[in-house]
């Protein structure tokens, strides 16, 4: 069983809890964690495309770690000195890598996120409490793939008359390249304006309004949610034990790692590949049906 085809008030309660940990947490573990979760589940869902963006992501990740190093200067281990005769250190080369991490594995849950969460799950979740949020949200998800469509769709049309995005030399390239853009960015503006438009008049904004739905809240769910929970709530006392702090001036200090700390780094990961292997698990079982058959 695929994960988006849980509840979505459960999508709702993953990607809000690793979201808020990863962009939370410092320490080097639990941000592993994350960093690895999130690799593997975009590349399960997004396929080849999701793989070739975040092995790119890691360079870049380096990059940033070695820019942060060199212009930010604190920590008591110095590696060496740069032109201007400024210190280079280990601490800062570190929380460089840490914030490029952070950051990434963000960006690759995001994309998740856009997976999993269609519009109709957005209106479902927020359409009572906030029908404006609702309608910006839905608009929002639903832009991100009929944008790549509609680039698409312009390079193909201008292609045939000779202004592709890979046609002519490198300024009718560059040139080709900002007239698509535009065509874009006008069309994506007509969009919005044209599906706000329509639901206004459909009375999406009318108090009381109710929508269909075809999400029930089934045994299946109520297990998921239960064991959520329980991780999260392990999550939430490592926080209280000072288990996921780490500090990086004027050293790198975090608590001892004793045998409890194994087992709070069990539960985050075990909340962070969830899904995954939820829906490796639904795989295999759907498999095994077949052979039977």
């Amino acid at each position: 069983m695929k994960f988006e085809n849980y509840h979505p008030a459960i999508n709702l309660i993953f990607f809000t809890a690793v979201i808020a940990c990863t962009l939370c947490f410092r320490h080097p573990v639990y941000l592993g964690i994350s960093f690895a979760a999130s690799f593997v589940y975009s590349i399960w869902l997004n396929g080849k495309r999701a793989l070739i963006f975040n092995v790119c992501l890691i360079p870049l990740c380096a990059a940033y770690a070695w820019w942060y190093g060199f212009y930010h200067h604190f920590g008591v281990t110095i590696m060496k000195q740069n032109f201007v005769g400024n210190n280079i250190t280990l601490e800062s080369y570190v929380y460089g890598a840490v914030l490029a991490l952070t950051i990434a594995s963000v960006i690759m849950w995001m994309s998740c996120v856009f997976a999993v969460f269609s519009s109709d799950k957005v209106v479902y979740l927020f359409g009572r409490v906030s029908p404006k949020l609702s309608l910006f949200l839905s608009i929002l998800l639903r832009a991100v793939p009929l944008t790549k469509l509609r680039a698409k769709r312009i390079n193909i049309a201008q292609s045939g008359i000779g202004r592709g995005a890979g046609q002519g030399n490198i300024g009718r390239r560059f040139l080709n390249g900002l007239r698509i853009i535009s065509i874009l960015i006008t069309w994506t503006l007509e969009s919005f304006g044209t599906s706000s438009a329509s639901m206004k008049s459909r009375g999406y904004e009318l108090k009381g309004r109710t929508a269909f739905s075809i999400y029930r809240f089934d045994h299946r769910d109520r297990t998921t949610v239960i064991a959520m929970f329980v991780f999260i709530t392990i999550t939430v006392m490592a926080v209280m034990l000072d288990q996921t702090r780490i500090l990086f001036d004027p050293e790198i200090i975090w608590n001892r790692i004793t045998a409890l700390s194994f087992v709070f780094y069990a539960a985050y990961a075990a909340l962070a590949f969830m899904p995954f292997a939820l829906e490796v698990l639904g795989q295999w079982k759907f498999s095994r049906l077949i052979s039977t058959i």
